[in-house]
């Protein structure tokens, strides 16, 4: 059941399923991508109620983030209107900045944190090793993909939006009917995408890996051409995260391994 909420908050949420447990906050990645994308999630909440933020940026929210380390501000407003004194955050891709940046902000908030398939190299340093299993699939399309990501930010929109098209292959294992439908779910637009990476502090870094940071898990795919394979096992390290990092997965588990996804997530926000 997805229901859309409204209050005295700074971005638009949607609560999905129902139940007496407190919710988990989810928060999307993109950046600034249109919540859409992350389907159901693969059924997580009908076992824990979930409440799903739609960042600044977004077509339900508008306006342009001030930067994912200022937005972090926005989860800690959306927890105080469902009265909760902490929460778990649940957050995919360019979410996990906020994320972090809320656990290392406001520590006496963030009960968890379940990070999925984040990026990692900003905060481990750690050479990028997408390029290798790009290589290893010997397809156009992923081969046209991953020259696309080496290639300069586009600066203009329509350029964007090609970028977006041409490399979406790079985040799944496989490229079927199923993989390419749900490329096509949830957009999202330049300004956006970099208005997300203003004002962020130059000690970011080190506010994060020096913070007091919460019990951490790491859901991450062994095919994640996106994030890469080695970054993200350094990035789980730092964290003294659990890292569960599933077979044959690329950069949306809740598509390409439901199963296994769901028993991961599960498992961890119903600990």
């Amino acid at each position: 059941m997805h229901r859309r909420m409204k209050g005295d908050r700074p971005v638009e949420t949607e609560a999905w399923g129902s139940g007496d447990a407190a919710p988990a906050l989810v928060v999307p990645g993109g950046p600034c991508r249109d919540p859409e994308y992350l389907g159901d999630l693969a059924g997580v909440a009908e076992v824990r109620p979930l409440v799903v933020m739609h960042p600044r940026g977004t077509p339900r929210t508008g306006g342009r983030s001030r930067g994912w380390w200022n937005d972090a501000e926005g989860l800690v407003a959306i927890a105080d209107a469902l009265s909760l004194d902490t929460v778990d955050i649940v957050a995919h891709s360019a979410g996990t900045r906020l994320a972090l940046a809320a656990a290392a902000r406001f520590p006496d908030r963030v009960r968890s944190l379940l990070l999925i398939t984040p990026p990692a190299t900003w905060l481990t340093g750690t050479a990028h090793d997408g390029a290798i299993l790009a290589a290893q699939r010997n397809e156009p399309a992923v081969t046209a993909a991953a020259a696309s990501m080496a290639a300069p930010t586009p600066t203009t929109e329509a350029g964007f939006q090609r970028a977006i098209r041409v490399e979406a292959p790079a985040g799944y294992a496989r490229w079927s009917d199923l993989e390419r439908a749900h490329s096509s779910d949830g957009g999202m637009t330049l300004a956006a995408a970099l208005a997300w990476f203003d004002a962020i502090p130059d000690d970011a870094v080190d506010r994060v890996l020096g913070a007091a940071l919460p019990d951490t898990c790491v859901i991450a795919g062994d095919r994640d051409i996106l994030t890469g394979v080695q970054p993200v096992r350094d990035y789980a390290r730092l964290l003294e995260a659990d890292l569960r990092m599933l077979a044959g997965c690329g950069h949306y588990p809740w598509v390409e391994q439901p199963s296994a996804f769901r028993a991961a997530a599960v498992g961890w926000l119903g600990r």
